[in-house]
């Protein structure tokens, strides 16, 4: 294999015409520009110079060998510039994938610090709701994928194979009209809602809200069903039937003739963060995690 240092060397000593001269231009001795060139003929397979005198002149194959040098160098000299850029963060790309709640809350803060903080880098979003978001990420779609799963699901080795990075707990909160028998509770089971009719959120969200209630002796009745937060919120409050919504997605939603209440017990969604392992190390993609987790503690 024909290596660049190789050829660095011959194109000195086709420019000097000679050893020594070809060493004093590259910083080192006349014995190395020998080594070398020895070592690129043994490559080629071919003698691609020829000593006339005290200088050297290039053979046929050494003659086509330089002037495909010209071209090869200066594409991997770029190379070597756009890789030294990327891990300067002074270029490169992130692929972002997140949840809408997450888009609206989260995501907006942690780009616009890397804006700021790396103006080279471009970062893309679109939004997909997991497990399609992972699914993308293992796909080669993205390089980050937002994402959440359920406290207490049976998913938990779902993430085994991926670099997770914890950005915070988010508590799922009920939502009843300003009307209801129960709006301005402070505390709300449940199972005081067995008799409502219910509205519910994307797919992995309603099959979490059946389990749930299910749990304490229920099977909701779902009239409505919506990946749309602000829908949900304005289906609640026209009256025509109750919710839970994470708190984040509430952060993004105006919530009109809606009451708000602490569903108990508890019922929480773990956010995160993810990424392949080979891509976490890649700087781009590691600063990108770290805005996203210094969004999540604000």
């Amino acid at each position: 294999m024909i290596e660049a240092r190789h050829l660095r060397v011959l194109r000195a000593v086709a420019d000097t015409g000679s050893f020594s001269a070809a060493a004093r231009e590259l910083g080192c001795t006349q014995p190395a520009v020998s080594q070398q060139m020895k070592a690129l003929e043994q490559s080629a397979g071919t003698p691609l110079l020829i000593r006339a005198g005290r200088e050297m002149r290039l053979t046929q194959a050494g003659a086509a060998l330089v002037r495909h040098a010209a071209g090869i160098l200066a594409g991997l000299t770029a190379a070597e510039e756009e890789v030294a850029a990327i891990a300067g963060l002074r270029a490169g790309r992130v692929r972002l994938v997140s949840f809408p709640s997450g888009s609206s809350t989260l995501v907006p803060t942690a780009l616009a610090a890397m804006r700021a903080a790396h103006p080279g880098t471009r970062i893309s979003l679109v939004e997909a709701e997991p497990p399609r978001s992972v699914e993308m990420l293992r796909d080669g779609d993205c390089d980050v994928a937002l994402a959440f799963r359920y406290a207490g699901t049976a998913a938990a080795a779902e993430w085994d194979d991926l670099v997770v990075r914890p950005l915070l707990t988010d508590r799922l909160v009920g939502l009843v009209p300003e009307g209801h028998r129960l709006a301005g509770a402070e505390r709300l089971g449940m199972a005081e809602l067995a008799e409502e009719p219910w509205i519910a959120g994307c797919p992995r969200c309603r099959r979490h809200l059946v389990e749930v209630c299910e749990g304490v002796g229920f099977t909701p009745r779902i009239d409505f069903a919506t990946d749309d937060y602000p829908a949900v919120a304005g289906l609640v409050g026209a009256g025509l039937g109750v919710a839970v919504l994470p708190e984040l997605a509430l952060e993004s939603v105006r919530a009109k003739g809606v009451s708000t209440l602490t569903v108990e017990p508890a019922v929480e969604r773990e956010v995160v963060a993810l990424t392949l392992p080979d891509l976490a190390r890649v700087p781009a993609v590691a600063e990108t995690l770290a805005e996203l987790e210094r969004a999540a503690a604000r």
